[in-house]
């Protein structure tokens, strides 16, 4: 199974400091619906793993986020494309130092997902905007990508702080991670 991992916000959407809370809120990244669709007729499966700490903080509620994704869908499937499934972390920052497995960077999202799909995520490329999204990636097993839209998009330019793991690839953005996974396959067949 070819899988790959996404984060949302400021991955394929655009972030806000605000949070997304709402369908009206939400706005793809400029090439990112259009990049996950090319990986989909490519034969990716893509899923998202995405902090969602506004449900924890009781900025918005399961339906708030439901009808997001549900927008999210529905761009998605007019750009020819479709996100498999969603993984997200409802706990706020206090509430992950609690109990929480899942919220980035801890892997919890990730282990999720290989376990619904029945598979070791080793090599299994996941990308996202911030330094946590990589950490959760690695900390898998899985091969660590960062974009520079979003969180990252001050990086630009810069070699990347030593925080982030080794071996992190890193592109412009996410129409650029999926002509870089399209093109290494395009060549190793």
């Amino acid at each position: 199974m070819k899988l790959v991992i996404l984060d949302r916000d400021g991955t394929v959407n655009v972030d806000s400091d605000e949070f997304v809370k709402s369908p009206e809120e939400w706005a793809p990244i400029e090439g990112s619906l259009e990049a996950i669709a090319r990986l989909n007729h490519a034969g990716w499966h893509v899923v998202v793993a995405s902090n969602q700490s506004g449900l924890g903080r009781g900025l918005f509620d399961v339906g708030a986020l439901n009808a997001i994704h549900t927008k999210m869908h529905k761009a998605l499937a007019a750009a020819g494309g479709r996100i498999d499934a969603v993984f997200y972390c409802p706990h706020s920052p206090a509430e992950g130092e609690k109990a929480c497995t899942c919220r980035k960077p801890l892997p919890g999202l990730f282990l999720q997902i290989g376990e619904r799909y029945g598979i070791e995520l080793t090599g299994v490329p996941a990308t996202g905007d911030s330094l946590r999204d990589v950490q959760a990636a690695a900390a898998t097993g899985c091969e660590p990508h960062l974009v520079l839209t979003g969180k990252s998009a001050h990086l630009r330019g810069q070699s990347l702080p030593a925080a982030f793991p080794a071996g992190t690839r890193v592109h412009e953005n996410l129409a650029a991670f999926a002509d870089f996974l399209l093109t290494r396959e395009a060549q190793a067949a």
